[in-house]
């Protein structure tokens, strides 16, 4: 019954997604141009106007392909129920293209982009060319013909910047994610949102530099730039705009964004005024066709930013002797998440303002009532935590002070498919090994308890630096002793160590032991309850949309004189985007009072409270093992050669399906992906790529 009501939802996702894809293709052309001009006068009778119209044609179908795919999502199941052999889309996930400046590309990206950029291609030329065929000098200016075809390539740029613009929001959504459809988890799209963000940039530079150029060949430069008309393009506002763009994207330089976190992140935030100012440049026409993302980020935004309160508290800590930290928050045990999720955590006491992800690295299956993260202490931040930890650590008291923290998330994949592979190769390096933790304590509760089959042979490849690296893998100790019902095969590369005929077993036990310091939870009552459920977030979705359709017709009506209407010409006035502005500004407050309101009557009841519980201790797991170990592998002076690896695993699995999953610096993945596309054992690898930071 459950397929049957999937089948609707999926065919009207990839309706929806048709008709979206065919406006775009077809908006540049004549024929839509003299079609819209005459849909848009009737509109304008109407009494939603002309900007209903424009919201339900260019708006809508991202914001309904939204609300429907988060339904399909609620429906689809969770856990995987078969294991598929090798299939198109299997094939074309597995990479084609391996560069160190362009990363690991599968053949779907590569296919996606070529088609993205022969969009632009196209509209760029039916524009152009129509300009061309028109040729009519501008008449403030008086263009000679070179000069009018530069200045329209330069004016059509902007449309291009417009079309990555309208994008550019979507991969970075994080609870209202849309990419979760395509199986993308939010750390991987980031590198979309970049993409965007630099071809954006680019085609906005050449739109600014060429208008630029021309105001200056005909001396021009001081009476257009400081414009503010109160009809037609802006060019002060759309000046703004491009210099916030630059401002943003110099600051988001990975030189730059590593040495000055603060000047990135804080930038980052003046998305807000390039918006506004995009919006008074272009006026509300153009705004419409990028307004999807922007309507969906701010209700993402606001959710999450509701989620966030009431802050919770740190349980409980522990210091590793690599540097690093474990965390454990409390958690309702209602909150349920996949492996491999990430959480996003801000501590007042270090920074007011700054959010950072972190990969999960416990399991909702296993524990219910808390959640756990591993921290590498290396930048600015959690260095700060690291010393805030362990002077708690140092002190005499037996309960330490409460430390306020707040979350968002978790996020994490819709389902398990994942694991559904009859075989899972395991490739981490350094902290990379995180999410692989929450993986493998997800089988090891499902191999009992669960109707549905996963993976029968596991080979899982850790590489450190220095052996005392190795204690992260406390957490699946117990998974790595039950060898025979697990079928775990553990091999850890120590690559700046040499200790001949050393065994994994006798480094454990050189490790010192790391003690749990327990934290006070006297000014925070309640726990972590994650986001809203995908039903409520396809409810508020949708409930936005119809306040902002009456708002925008109210103001249109009432407020907008029949003289002020712009309803025959394209030039729209500041008015109209100013009233714009306000209907998207009040539906949005409207709409997280509504969350608020239901939020805090749930609140009230003690549904997140976990003060009336006795909090449960942590394990004191101490690194003496049993002989169980000796089972696993260590190898010293050396790092894993992949081709050997893939040849013996192959062996061992009679040829079936193997899931390769790996997390780690970008060389190894890049390694990997290599043996994977080389692929001379005949097998099928289906691979999948990781990130622990973003």
């Amino acid at each position: 019954m459950v397929k049957v009501f999937l089948v609707i939802p999926k065919l009207l996702l990839i309706l929806i997604s048709a008709s979206w894809i065919s406006l775009w293709l077809l908006k540049p052309t004549e024929l839509w141009t003299r079609k819209w001009k005459g849909a848009e006068e009737k509109a304008t009778a109407t009494i939603f106007g002309y900007n209903g119209l424009d919201f339900a044609v260019y708006t809508f179908p991202i914001v309904a392909l939204a609300i429907i795919g988060f339904i399909y999502l609620e429906l689809k199941p969770k856990e995987p129920n078969m294991r598929p052999g090798r299939s198109l889309i299997t094939a074309l996930s597995n990479p084609l293209i391996i560069n160190r400046y362009l990363g690991i590309l599968s053949a779907i990206e590569i296919l996606a982009s070529s088609l993205f950029i022969i969009f632009l291609i196209w509209t760029f030329y039916a524009r152009i060319s129509n300009d061309f065929r028109k040729m009519i000098p501008v008449k403030s200016f008086k263009l000679i013909p070179w000069q009018y075809k530069l200045f329209r390539m330069a004016t059509r740029c902007g449309l291009l910047a417009e079309a990555c613009l309208a994008l550019i929001l979507l991969p970075i959504l994080r609870g209202m994610s849309i990419f979760r459809l395509l199986g993308i988890q939010f750390e991987a799209s980031v590198r979309y949102h970049i993409c965007l963000g630099t071809a954006m940039i680019f085609f906005a530079t050449l739109h600014g530099a060429g208008t630029l150029f021309i105001w200056g060949v005909k001396h021009r430069i001081q009476d257009e730039m400081w414009k503010w008309q109160k009809t037609g393009r802006i060019y002060l506002a759309g000046e703004i705009t491009l210099i916030t763009g630059l401002v943003i994207s110099i600051t988001a330089l990975p030189q730059i964004r590593r040495k000055w976190f603060q000047a990135f992140y804080y930038s980052h935030h003046l998305y807000i005024v390039f918006i506004v100012f995009f919006l008074f440049h272009g006026g509300d026409r153009h705004f419409y066709m990028v307004f999807p993302g922007v309507f969906l980020f701010a209700l993402d935004k606001l959710l999450r930013i509701i989620q966030s309160r009431p802050e919770t508290c740190i349980l409980s800590a522990r210091v590793f002797p690599s540097n690093a930290i474990e965390l454990t928050l409390p958690k309702d045990p209602r909150l349920k998440y996949t492996p491999t999720s990430v959480i996003f955590l801000k501590i007042p006491s270090i920074s007011k303002s700054q959010w950072h992800p972190f990969s999960i690295t416990s399991s909702s299956s296993v524990d219910k009532n808390s959640i756990s993260i591993i921290i590498k202490c290396e930048g600015q931040w959690t260095s700060s935590l690291y010393n805030q930890i362990h002077a708690e650590k140092e002190s005499e008291s037996d309960l330490r002070k409460c430390i306020p923290i707040a979350t968002e998330g978790p996020y994490g994949p819709a389902s398990l498919d994942f694991l559904r592979y009859d075989n899972l190769l395991l490739v981490a390096g350094g902290i990379g090994l995180t999410p692989f933790l929450s993986i493998l304590q997800e089988i090891g509760s499902k191999l009992n308890n669960s109707r549905n089959k996963y993976p029968s042979r596991i080979q899982f490849i850790y590489t450190v630096k220095n052996s005392h690296e190795i204690c992260l893998l406390e957490p699946i100790l117990d998974q790595l002793l039950d060898v025979e019902q697990f079928h775990i095969k553990l091999k850890v590369f120590v690559t700046r160590e040499n200790q001949p005929s050393t065994t994994l077993r006798e480094v454990l036990k050189d490790l010192p032991d790391m003690q749990t310091t327990n934290f006070s939870t006297t000014h925070s009552s309640y726990a972590t309850c994650g986001p809203e459920s995908l039903t409520w977030m396809a409810t508020i979705a949708m409930f936005s949309s119809i306040i902002f359709l009456l708002l925008l017709s109210f103001f249109n009506h009432f407020v907008v004189s029949p003289a002020k209407k712009p309803s025959q010409e394209k030039n729209s006035t500041s008015q109209m985007d100013l009233l714009l502005i306000c209907s998207f500004f009040i539906a949005v407050v409207f709409s997280g009072l509504v969350v608020i309101i239901i939020r805090w009557k749930r609140l009230r009841k003690g549904f997140l409270s976990f003060s009336n519980e006795k909090r449960q201790p942590m394990k004191q797991s101490s690194l003496e093992v049993d002989k169980a170990l000796d089972e696993h592998g260590i190898h010293f002076g050396r790092r894993p050669n992949f081709q050997d690896i893939f040849s013996n695993f192959t062996k061992e699995c009679g040829g079936s399906e193997i899931g390769v999953l790996v997390c780690g610096p970008e060389t190894m993945k890049q390694n990997l992906a290599s043996a994977c596309k080389l692929n001379t054992w005949k097998t099928n690898f289906c691979f999948h790529s990781l990130n622990f930071t973003l």
